[in-house]
């Protein structure tokens, strides 16, 4: 099996690159666990000056493995986001909160932390648990042809596990996106802030470089710093402790959905999901 992360060091950027394109880079853990590594190694560098984040092939990433052969729920990781006991062997509510505190939200907020600008270069399918990829980088440049959604309330459940829905797109656009569960364009996307730039889908990888050229002008130290006085900021209008209330509420559905259909997911697969979501572009 080839890698399912991608490192490449171009100058003073880092590229990371999702390495599943047969299955639309969906996040299964190794793949969580090796952009991990991937973003450790760009944080020790001290050549690299700023990391991007893409997906190899069409898309960016059709979100969280939920249904390709090589999903992988059931098997251990090393810990490095939280600290709490290993998922497996763990069973109901237990063993979903467990793993989804470590894999999803968890490593999510650890992303958000790293001192180190980084910009998510978007093509295609960007869709729930690739939102959480795309919106803890810093930046978002999207090619012209990208496409967002956060469907998962077809399966009941309020949203995906990092919920940043209101400070990136704003109260009623995230009401919007969550009610419907449709796709928005990428046109609506950076109307909505929550995009800096779109590009035609050929000049997607040439623009994002540019980008992260000229903030590598910068001190790495000053960065850093201004990353984090931004996420303060973000976090002392509510981000964090906002996503921990809307978190209890993700396993609330799940729990609740297991309890009267004897299935999490409230009866949707990734088929099923994907075929709702081919209704069109929202927007």
């Amino acid at each position: 099996m080839s890698e399912v992360v991608h490192y490449e060091r171009r100058g003073p950027v880092a590229v990371v690159t999702m390495n599943r394109p047969e299955y639309r880079n969906a996040q299964n853990s190794a793949m969580t666990y090796a952009l991990d590594s991937a973003f450790a190694r760009a944080v020790d560098d001290a050549d690299v000056k700023v990391i991007v984040l893409a997906g190899a092939g069409k898309h960016f990433s059709a979100g969280h493995d939920i249904g390709t052969p090589e999903r992988d729920v059931d098997l251990s990781f090393d810990h490095k986001a939280v600290l709490w006991w290993d998922h497996v062997g763990r069973s109901g509510a237990d063993q979903r909160f467990a793993r989804e505190s470590e894999v999803y939200l968890g490593m999510c907020r650890r992303w958000r932390e790293i001192p180190k600008p980084m910009i998510a270069s978007v093509q295609g399918a960007c869709i729930a648990g690739a939102l959480m990829l795309a919106w803890v980088c810093d930046l978002i440049v999207a090619s012209d042809d990208a496409f967002f959604a956060d469907p998962v309330v077809r399966m009941g459940i309020p949203g995906v596990e990092y919920f940043a829905h209101p400070w990136v797109l704003g109260p009623r656009a995230a009401k919007e996106v969550l009610f419907t569960g449709e796709r928005f364009s990428a046109q609506q996307a950076l109307e909505w802030g929550m995009l800096n730039r779109v590009v035609p889908r050929a000049e997607l990888d040439a623009a994002t470089m540019t980008l992260a050229e000229k903030i590598a002008e910068m001190p790495s130290f000053g960065l850093a710093l201004a990353k984090k006085a931004v996420n303060q900021a973000e976090d002392l209008m509510g981000l964090r402790p906002g996503m921990d209330s809307v978190f209890g509420l993700h396993h609330l559905a799940h729990a609740h959905n297991a309890e009267v259909g004897g299935d999490s997911l409230g009866g949707q697969t990734a088929q099923s999901m994907r075929d709702a979501n081919r209704t069109g572009q929202g927007g």
